[in-house]
């Protein structure tokens, strides 16, 4: 009888030990460009290492970029920058909110979005040979319309296909309760499924549902213009109902004018140190480290 695979995190560099993430900014965006936010586009090779620097500087070993297909996420930038900063990286495919992709390539693509996740996450993403290591798609109502469900069905094909991650944007109007439905329908695990800005959803109830199921939450560290306290407040929840070992955090850096207003690195000391100071040493490090390291880790199909 063969050995179960073990459970690897698929890095730009390769498929890595989990426990060699180190402390993990779980939702980040080195390169980003939306149609929605011209003038803020994040495509500086020398202020992404910058970025990467200060997180090495400040005791990070890994950033995962939740850039989809179709918003300039210059995968083939990344191994050479994970090289050059000692910081592990992975890599997304799928896809965001319609209005952030042009619409002629997004016609190009729906058709066959499955066979393109799978690749990107086998062979490589488009021009550069570098393997994603996540699927991302994004809620865009309270419920699925017809093109999401058409995505999520792909999203759920590529993690059966390959053992993927799925990583799921969320905002205030999602009912990522439907979401995990939908995917769980489609044969998604929940333990496979990470919901990214958990404190938006306005349903106090929805949240703490799908970590109850077995899904995780990747929590905002607060930056300017963001306020935390919805974030604080859903934490403090979901520690009081033991669901330590499902919360990670990221700086999630999606503008320009964020990047100049303090580093990534930065927003996420300080949500260390006051993780901390609330709640102690051992959560911060699950938040940080454990979680993410088991979070991100597929048993990745050949």
């Amino acid at each position: 009888m063969n050995p179960a695979p073990a459970h690897r995190v698929r890095t730009v560099l390769g498929d890595v030990d989990p426990a060699a993430l180190g402390r993990c900014d779980a939702h980040d965006h080195l390169f980003l460009a939306s149609r929605l936010l011209p003038g803020e586009e994040l495509g500086d090779e020398g202020a992404a290492r910058a970025e990467l620097l200060a997180w090495a500087g400040a005791g990070g070993g890994s950033l995962v970029q939740w850039t989809p297909r179709g918003l300039r996420r210059r995968a083939d930038r990344l191994p050479a920058l994970s090289r050059a900063t000692g910081v592990h990286l992975v890599a997304a495919t799928g896809l965001h909110q319609q209005v952030h992709h042009d619409p002629r390539q997004l016609r190009t693509d729906l058709p066959h979005l499955a066979d393109r996740f799978v690749a990107d996450l086998t062979t490589g993403t488009t021009g550069g040979g570098v393997r994603a290591g996540l699927v991302k798609v994004a809620a865009e109502g309270p419920a699925p319309d017809a093109v999401l469900r058409h995505v999520l069905r792909a999203a759920a094909q590529a993690c059966a296909a390959t053992g993927a991650p799925v990583a799921v944007h969320l905002e205030a109007v999602s009912d990522p309760r439907r979401l995990l439905d939908e995917l769980g329908g489609h044969g998604v695990p929940p333990g496979r499924v990470l919901f990214g800005h958990p404190a938006r959803p306005a349903d106090p109830a929805a949240v703490p549902a799908v970590v109850a199921a077995g899904a995780s939450v990747v929590l905002d560290a607060a930056r300017p213009g963001r306020p935390g306290a919805r974030t604080w407040a859903l934490l403090r929840r979901l520690l009081d109902a033991g669901h330590a070992d499902r919360l990670l955090v990221g700086a999630d850096t999606t503008t320009a004018s964020a990047r100049r207003d303090g580093s990534a690195a930065q927003a996420l000391q300080r949500f260390h140190d006051r993780l901390v100071r609330e709640h102690g040493a051992r959560t911060a490090e699950a938040v940080l480290t454990r979680n993410p390291a088991r979070a991100l880790a597929a048993a990745w199909a050949p």
